[in-house]
C-alpha cells in the first residue's frame, strides 16, 4: 500500500508541476486576503511571489521523488523573505502566520486534486496522511531555517541600533554650545540611520522668554539640518539660523502641540508639501522630496518641550518601523537633555557675563596720576564665567587705587560675589585706608558673607590685590590677600630712548592668605617708581595654561614688558597676543597702568609750627600760591578753608604740623598732624564756642574727608577749578 502511495504522490506531483505559478498565484490570492500587513513594504511585496513559486516547487520535489523532508533545503527566497520581515521590523509571529497560511494553502491545493486522479478511498485516505506527514516535515524543516535567518537579521539589526545609540550617546552633547550639539545630533543619524535630518527650536525657548507655551503657530529656528549626499531635500529644508513656522494643521505643529512622536509613510502620489516650513522670510524652496518614510520626536527635557527633530528615509530605504522610532526617540531624549543643558548653561553664562560687565568699570575715571588700561576676557571652558574683576578709584591728594581680584567660584554666585566685593573695596578706599587695612577689613566681609550664605552654598573666597600710587611722591603702596604678584616694568635709565629696554621684574613682597580665612596679617609694602613705569596688575586666568607651566608663562610676561610701547592699551594687546592660549581655562582681568609724575611746580608745601599765630602766615602761604597759578578767584574760599583746617590741626592735633596744596583736576588742601584722631562734622548749638569749623569747610568744598597713614593723619579739602583755569608756562 506504502508503494502505492509513492506512485500515485509522484504522479500527482507530476501533474502538477506544469501550473506550478497558478498554483502560486491562487496561494497568494489566500494570503493577501487573510494576511494584508506584510504587502504593505514593498521589498516584502516583491519577493513573496518568488518566495512562494519556490515553495510549491520544493514541496512537489519532495513528492515526486521521494525525498525525506530533512533532505530538502528552503528555498534562498525564503530566506531572504524572512530577513526583509526583520528588516521592515514585522513580528516574528507575522512571518510564521504567512508560512502557516502559505502551507497549509498548499497542502488544501494538492488535496483538492487527489479525487481527480484516483476514486480508491484507501489511497485518498493514505495520500492525506503522507501529505500531511510530508507537509508538516517540510514546515519544520524550512521553517527552522526562515527563524534563524530572521533572528540572525534581527540581531543584526539590533546590533547596528545598540552601535547608533551608543554613537549617539559618545558624540552628541561634546560641547555646552546649542547649534553645535543640534548638529551633532543631524550628523550621528544620517550616519547609518535616516537620509535627512532637520533640528528646530522653539524660539520661545531659546531666547528664554517668560511667556510660554509659545505663539501659535509657534515660531521655530533651524539650528541644524543633514541629509545623506545627492538626495533631494528642498521642500523640507530652510537655511540653518532661519526662523519659520508649521502650518497649524500639518504632522510637525501636532506632535509640537501634544508632545507625542509619530511616524508617517506617504503613498507615491503623496508629497510633503503641507509639512513644508513657512520661513520668516526666503524660506527653502519646495521640490519633490524622495523622502516618504518620516518620523517626528518632539524634544523633551524636564519636562518642557524645547523644539522638535524630524527624521526622513528615501524610498529606496526600508521604511521607519515601530523599533525604529523607539530608537529615534532614546536617540531624541539624550540629545534633548543636551541641548537643555547647552540651552541653561548659555542662558546662565550670558546672564553672568552681563552681571560682570555691568559691575565693571564702563568708562575710564578722570585722575592724573596713571594712564590705565584694561581688559576683561571670559574663559572658553564650560565651568561659566569666573568673579575676576578689576577697578580704577581716584584717591584724595590726587593719587589713585589700582585693584585686581578674583573670586572662587563661576557663574551667577561668583559674578554677584564679586560685585559686593568691589562695592565694599570701593567703599574701603572712599576712607582712605591703608592697603594692608582694607584688605583686612574686606577679609572680615567675605567671612561675613560665608556665615550668610551658609554650609549649603559652599565656601566664598577670594584673592584681591590693592595698590596706591601717589604722583607727588611717586611711590606705590601694595598688599596682596593670597593674589599673584604684578609686575613692574621701569623706563630705561637716562634720557628716553625709544629703542632701549625696561627692566621688568615682579616686586619682592609678601603674599598674603587669601581672603576668606580671617585672623591672618597683610603687609603693605612700597616702592618709588619713575615716571613712565608700566604696573601690571592681573589675574591668575592669564599665566596658566595646558601647554605651559606658570613659570614659563610668568617669563613670557616680562619679556613682553621688556619691550613694551608707552601705550598701556598697546601693552594690553600685546600682553594678551603673548600669553592667552585657544581656549583659555580661567577668566582674565588686565590692568596695565602707566605712572606719571606730578610737576612740582603744581605741590606747594609749608611746615607749620604748633602755634595759633601761624594760621595767618598759612593764609598768606596759599592766596600767594594761588595767585602764582592764576586761580585768584578760589582765594576768599581757600583761604577760609585753610584757616579753619590749619586751626583744627594745631588747636586738637599734635606737631609736625604742615599744609600742602595740590593743583591739578582740583584744588586740593591738605593739612596733616601726628594725632591719629580724626574729627567730626557735627552742628554747633547756639551758644557754643567752636564746632562750625568743619561745617563750613564741607559747604565750602567739592568734597573733604581724613586719611590715616603710620604717622598719623591728613584733613583735605577738595575744590573744583576754574573752567578757563592755565596753568603758568
Amino acid at each position: 500500500m506504502r508503494t502505492d502511495v509513492d506512485a500515485f504522490l509522484r504522479r500527482l506531483a507530476r501533474e502538477l508541476r506544469p501550473r506550478t505559478d497558478e498554483s502560486a498565484e491562487a496561494l497568494l490570492r489566500r494570503m493577501r486576503s487573510e494576511l494584508p500587513e506584510p504587502w504593505a513594504y514593498e521589498d516584502i511585496a516583491a519577493l513573496v511571489a518568488e518566495e512562494t513559486a519556490g515553495h510549491v516547487t520544493a514541496f512537489l520535489d519532495l513528492l515526486e521523488r521521494g525525498l525525506d523532508a530533512t533532505e530538502i533545503a528552503a528555498p534562498p527566497q525564503a530566506v531572504e523573505l524572512a530577513r526583509a520581515f526583520a528588516r521592515n521590523g514585522v513580528p516574528i509571529s507575522t512571518l510564521l502566520h504567512a508560512y502557516r497560511l502559505g502551507h497549509v494553502g498548499l497542502l488544501q491545493l494538492i488535496q483538492a486534486e487527489v479525487p481527480r486522479l484516483t476514486r480508491d478511498p484507501e489511497l485518498i485516505h493514505g495520500a492525506a496522511m503522507q501529505l500531511m506527514s510530508a507537509g508538516f516535515a517540510y514546515v519544520d524543516r524550512s521553517s527552522a531555517r526562515v527563524v534563524a535567518a530572521y533572528q540572525e537579521e534581527r540581531d543584526r539589526r539590533l546590533q547596528r541600533r545598540l552601535l547608533l545609540a551608543n554613537e549617539a550617546g559618545r558624540r552628541v552633547g561634546s560641547t555646552l554650545d546649542i547649534t553645535r550639539t543640534s548638529q551633532e545630533l543631524a550628523d550621528v543619524c544620517t550616519d547609518d540611520f535616516a537620509g535627512l535630518v532637520t533640528v528646530d527650536l522653539l524660539v520661545s525657548v531659546l531666547d528664554d522668554e517668560d511667556a510660554y507655551p509659545p505663539s501659535d503657530p509657534p515660531l521655530l529656528r533651524r539650528t541644524a539640518q543633514q541629509s545623506q549626499l545627492g538626495a533631494d531635500v528642498g521642500e523640507l529644508t530652510v537655511a540653518p539660523g532661519r526662523t519659520h513656522a508649521y502650518p497649524a494643521d500639518a504632522a510637525p505643529a501636532r506632535a509640537l502641540a501634544t508632545g507625542m512622536p509619530a511616524r508617517h509613510h506617504l503613498a507615491e502620489s503623496e508629497s510633503w508639501a503641507g509639512w513644508a516650513p513657512e520661513a520668516d522670510s526666503g524660506g527653502g524652496e519646495h521640490g519633490p522630496g524622495g523622502f516618504p518614510s518620516a518620523l517626528l520626536l518632539p524634544l523633551l527635557a524636564r519636562g518642557e518641550i524645547l523644539g522638535l527633530v524630524q527624521f526622513f528615509r528615501a524610498g529606496s530605504a526600508a521604511p521607519f518601523d515601530e523599533d525604529d522610532l523607539l530608537l529615534a526617540q532614546e536617540i531624541a531624549a539624550r540629545a534633548a537633555v543636551s541641548i537643555d543643558n547647552a540651552r541653561r548653561y548659555t542662558h546662565e553664562r550670558s546672564t553672568a557675563l552681563t552681571l560682570q560687565r555691568s559691575l565693571l568699570p564702563q568708562h575710564a575715571v578722570e585722575q592724573s596720576a596713571v594712564t590705565a588700561a584694561s581688559r576683561y576676557l571670559p574663559s572658553g571652558s564650560r565651568a561659566g564665567v569666573g568673579g575676576d574683576w578689576y577697578d580704577v578709584i581716584p584717591l584724595s591728594g590726587a593719587r589713585v587705587a589700582l585693584v585686581v581680584g578674583d573670586v572662587v567660584g563661576r557663574g551667577l554666585r561668583a559674578a554677584a560675589t564679586m560685585g559686593r566685593l568691589r562695592l565694599a573695596v570701593r567703599a574701603f578706599a572712599d576712607i582712605d585706608l591703608m592697603p594692608d587695612e582694607l584688605l583686612t577689613h574686606l577679609d572680615d566681609v567675605v567671612i561675613r558673607l560665608q556665615h550668610e550664605e551658609g554650609q549649603d552654598a559652599g565656601e566664598t573666597s577670594a584673592t584681591c590685590l590693592y595698590a596706591v600710587y601717589d604722583p607727588v611722591s611717586r611711590v606705590c603702596s601694595l598688599a596682596s590677600a593670597g593674589h599673584v604678584l604684578p609686575a613692574v616694568a621701569t623706563p630705561p635709565d637716562g634720557e628716553r630712548d625709544a629703542a632701549a629696554a625696561r627692566s621688568a621684574a615682579f616686586p619682592d613682597m609678601p603674599i598674603g592668605p587669601p581672603l576668606g580665612l580671617g585672623g591672618l596679617p597683610f603687609e603693605t609694602v612700597e616702592l618709588e617708581l619713575p615716571e613712565g613705569s608700566l604696573l601690571t596688575l592681573y589675574t591668575d586666568g592669564l599665566i596658566q595654561s595646558r601647554k605651559r607651566d606658570v613659570d614659563t608663562a610668568r617669563d613670557m610676561l616680562l619679556h613682553v614688558l621688556d619691550h613694551a610701547p608707552d601705550s598701556p592699551d598697546e601693552v594690553c594687546d600685546q600682553l594678551l597676543a603673548a600669553l592667552l592660549p585657544d581656549r583659555p581655562v580661567d577668566d582674565i582681568a588686565l590692568l596695565v597702568s602707566r605712572t606719571q609724575a606730578l610737576d612740582p611746580d603744581h605741590v606747594a608745601t609749608l611746615d607749620l609750627p604748633s602755634d595759633p599765630s601761624a594760621v595767618s602766615g598759612a593764609r598768606s602761604f596759599a592766596s600767594d600760591r594761588l595767585d602764582a597759578w592764576g586761580l585768584d578767584e578760589l582765594s576768599f574760599t581757600t583761604e577760609l578753608i585753610v584757616s579753619e583746617l590749619v586751626t583744627n590741626a594745631i588747636r586738637y592735633g599734635k606737631s609736625p604740623v604742615q599744609l600742602r596744596l595740590i593743583n591739578e583736576s582740583t584744588l586740593t588742601c591738605e593739612v596733616f598732624d601726628a594725632n591719629s584722631t580724626a574729627p567730626h562734622l557735627r552742628h554747633a548749638r547756639s551758644n557754643d564756642e567752636g564746632g562750625r569749623g568743619l561745617l563750613l569747610v564741607a559747604q565750602l568744598s567739592e568734597r573733604w574727608g581724613t586719611r590715616h597713614s603710620r604717622a598719623g593723619k591728613v584733613i583735605w579739602a577738595e575744590q573744583s577749578l576754574p573752567s578757563d583755569t592755565t596753568f603758568p608756562g
